[in-house]
This record gives C-alpha cells, structure tokens and sequence, in this order.
C-alpha cells in the first residue's frame, strides 16, 4: 500500500453552483454530481484536480478506478476543469490500469448526452459508459 493510497476522502457537499463530490481513494472511487456553475471554477476543481493526481502517480491498487459523474448542468468553465480531470484519468488508463468512466445524463438532455459520446472519443483509454438517467448515480 502506498502513502498516496492512504489519502483521506474528500467529501463535499453539493451548493447552489458546485456539485457534490465523494472522492473515496481507498475504494477507488470518485463521484462528482450536482450542477457545476462556480464563480470561479478553477479555485473549485484545482484542489481536486491535483489531488487526484497525486493520487493517481502512485496508485498501485489492481482494482479499476471507478469515477461516477452526474451533472445536470455544468458551464463553459467548469468544461475546462472536467476536461483536465478526464485528461489526467485517461493518461492514468493508458498506463494500463483500468479507469471506468460512468456519464449519467438525463434522456431528455441530448447536449449532455453527445457529450458523454465524445468523451469516448476524445479519452480513448478510458472505459466510458452512458447511463440515461442522473437518479442511479
């Protein structure tokens, strides 16, 4: 076990413009839901964001990293950071560890679900699964 996989979870509760986060690094798993509209999103997602790398550099857990995202909105800036976020995931996944990536969108939301499809696209490395429903997150 490494130090990094000792990382305390970050748990966060959803506000009125940031989305809930559950970052359990022991479980491999990390859960980002809500609606993302920060003020200033990079001062929202940085901290997460190099968490997460840190963790990720020196992640020698077997088990597939499982990363849950339900957004049912999210804006231009917060695009950004969720892009770095999925970047760094799929750079993990090319290592050859396993990193599923389950987009929860609405069914009637097609924006965010041609975002779910091009997120296989453009993170080929990363196991993606559309689920048509923002609930079973």
């Amino acid at each position: 076990m490494t130090e990094t996989t000792l990382l305390p979870p970050i748990a966060l509760a959803a506000t009125h413009s940031t989305p809930a986060v559950d970052f359990d690094f022991s479980a491999c798993r990390l859960v980002i839901k809500g609606e993302a509209y920060p003020e200033n999103a990079a001062a929202f997602f940085r901290p997460l964001l190099d968490a997460v790398e840190t963790w990720l550099s020196d992640n020698a857990d077997p088990q597939p990293v499982s990363v849950h995202v339900a957004l049912s909105y999210f804006n231009s800036s917060s695009t950004k950071l969720l892009f770095e976020f999925f970047d760094c995931l799929n750079r993990f996944a090319l290592t050859g560890k396993p990193c599923h990536l389950h987009w929860y969108y609405d069914a009637e939301d097609d924006i965010s679900e041609e975002f779910g499809q091009e997120l296989s696209q453009d993170f080929p490395a990363l196991r993606v699964m559309l689920i048509a429903d923002l609930s079973q997150c």
